[in-house]
């Protein structure tokens, strides 16, 4: 369980065998932070420090090699 920094709502965590990624996340414009677009998705990103500056630059990195975002069906 996380808590959504926008609702303060206690919500579960993202389980990625269960859920569709798609559904609770989506890339920022320029591909390199993860934002959360359902309660869930934002309470994991933040659970999981998912957009810390060190994986932030490394996406940095990616999207200049033309790696990254990855296209998600």
């Amino acid at each position: 369980m996380a808590i959504d920094p926008e609702s303060g709502e206690t919500v579960a965590l993202f389980h990625p065998q269960e859920q569709a990624w798609t559904e609770h996340f989506a890339w920022s414009e320029n591909g390199t932070e993860i934002r959360g677009v359902t309660a869930l998705g934002r309470a994991t990103i933040a659970a999981l420090q998912m957009n810390r500056s060190a994986l932030v630059r490394a996406r940095g990195m990616w999207v200049k090699l033309g790696e990254h975002p990855p296209e998600l069906d």
